[in-house]
């Protein structure tokens, strides 16, 4: 475990390297979702594999989740933005990074692309969308209903959630509760800045969009792809929102399939130089 100061934030980061010391290829970033998740979601599904195939995988608990640091305010999508820029610089990785952002990691990846585009190789979502005036809507009304069913009602949410799924998932319902309580997450995200169309048709990298058939956010696919120069979208059937973990070998080939892809497109271009 490695804690980062990135100025304003503690932020807690897992990297992990290409085995037998060999150099990486690229770096990869990974993002998470939204208040029951972590880097947890992805050291124990795509990560390994990622660092396998020869890529520096980077990832860290956004600010208020898993063990990085939780303050009481100060959670507007450009703030998480501002916080993926500062880690890369102490980090120290200086050239183009490829993102992979789950739920609102996507909604982070997009927003950094379209800052910092000569810093984003490309950029893979599962499960998300940019920020748009729709999504604002669409996320204020999901952080309304986490504070009323689990902030205010919170035992009987949480014996609920148990019986009904599983304990773990009542632990991190727990975890959410505490943190839409204790700060001001849930006004502050969905009175963040949001995109401009013209902004994210600025995001000219390569960008991979995954969505379970069964999410409602499967409808974005043939709008992405009518938006962005650089686009492929992939449904895959009989998944819901947790594609990721629930099919993360289907999901991981893909993503690598674009980042490899590119860097082997990038290394041609400088020989044929």
């Amino acid at each position: 475990m490695a804690m980062v100061d990135t100025g304003d934030i503690q932020l807690h980061v897992q990297r992990l390297a290409p085995r037998n010391g060999r150099p990486a290829t690229a770096t990869v970033v990974l993002i998470h979702g939204l208040l029951t998740d972590s880097l947890a979601s992805y050291y124990f599904t795509v990560a390994p594999a990622f660092a396998a195939s020869g890529l520096d995988v980077v990832m860290y608990d956004q600010r208020g989740h898993g063990r990085s640091g939780r303050p009481g305010s100060g959670y507007t999508l450009d703030t998480y933005v501002d916080d993926l820029d500062a880690l890369l610089d102490r980090l120290e990785v200086t050239g183009p990074v490829h993102l992979v952002g789950n739920s609102y990691g996507g909604t982070v990846a997009f927003g950094y692309a379209v800052r910092r585009p000569e810093r984003a190789a490309s950029v893979s979502v599962i499960e998300s969308e940019p920020a748009t005036e729709a999504w604002a809507a669409k996320l204020g009304g999901i952080l309304r209903r986490v504070v009323t069913e689990l902030a205010q009602h919170e035992a009987d949410a949480l014996d609920w959630i148990a019986a009904n799924r599983n304990h773990n998932t009542a632990r991190l319902a727990k975890g959410a509760a505490r943190l839409v309580r204790a700060t001001t997450i849930a006004s502050d995200i969905p009175a963040s800045r949001v995109l401009t169309e013209q902004e994210i048709r600025s995001v000219s990298c390569p960008v991979l969009a995954i969505y379970g058939a069964e999410s409602d956010l499967a409808e974005q696919a043939p709008w992405l792809e009518s938006l962005l120069p650089d686009c492929r979208t992939v449904v895959v059937p009989g998944h819901e929102h947790s594609v990721m973990v629930e099919a993360s070998g289907l999901v991981g080939g893909h993503i690598l399939s674009l980042i490899h892809g590119h860097e082997g497109a990038s290394m041609a271009g400088v020989e044929a130089r």
